[in-house]
């Protein structure tokens, strides 16, 4: 006879928990473990290419901010190049292209410093316009949620890339293009992001 097969159950979904800011940026949570919080620096001093700042808060399905989220960034530098060995090219000597920012446990307001990516290589030899790759968990996100980040000054790249032009719908589409503005000398990229709801954010199964 053959033997019966058992199978294990599906262990419960978890979400992030109110835990997460402990073990990835555990300064915020009042830890003072590391000497420079690890994934705050992410261009580095010695990057070519246009300072901007990236500022947002993410928002539930009502409109309220959210004010426990962790997102990870992940860039090229002004050459399209990433830090990583298959990454295009070479970049500058402390160039991370990574990050990890929280949201202001006050306001739910996220941002961060960096410089502004160039065009970088897509799959069968396309380009993809300059953007950030998001990731973002909190409290309530049993799966962390991916998306990016393209410039409203961009017309011509967005217009071209071949992930934006996956999305069918134009109106989908804005909800990943960060508004342009200068505030007390500097450039200021908004980008907010809305988990649930009308104009709620494109995230990507990836």
């Amino acid at each position: 006879m053959p033997q019966e097969l058992s199978y294990l159950k599906e262990s419960a979904s978890q979400t992030a928990g109110p835990y997460v800011h402990i073990g990835l940026a555990p300064g915020a949570a009042g830890f003072d473990i590391y000497e420079h919080e690890l994934g705050w620096d992410i261009a580095g001093p010695n990057a070519k290419g246009e300072r901007i700042c990236i500022e947002g808060a993410v928002t539930d399905g009502m409109g309220s901010p959210i004010k426990d989220v962790l997102l990870e960034v992940w860039q090229a530098n002004a050459d399209g190049n990433f830090a990583h060995p298959e990454g295009g090219g070479p970049v500058e000597d402390g160039f991370r292209g990574w990050g990890r920012v929280i949201t202001d446990f006050e306001t739910g307001e996220w941002g961060f410093d960096t410089i502004k990516p160039g065009p970088c290589p897509g799959r069968n030899g396309g380009v993809q316009a300059p953007h950030l790759s998001l990731w973002l968990v909190s409290r309530g996100i049993n799966i962390g949620l991916n998306t990016r980040m393209y410039f409203d000054d961009e017309t011509d790249a967005n217009a071209r890339d071949p992930v934006l032009n996956l999305i069918e719908w134009e109106r989908r589409r804005a909800t990943l293009i960060a508004k342009r503005r200068e505030r007390d000398g500097k450039i200021v990229y908004r980008f907010d992001i809305k988990l649930q709801g009308e104009g709620e954010t494109v995230f990507f199964d990836i």
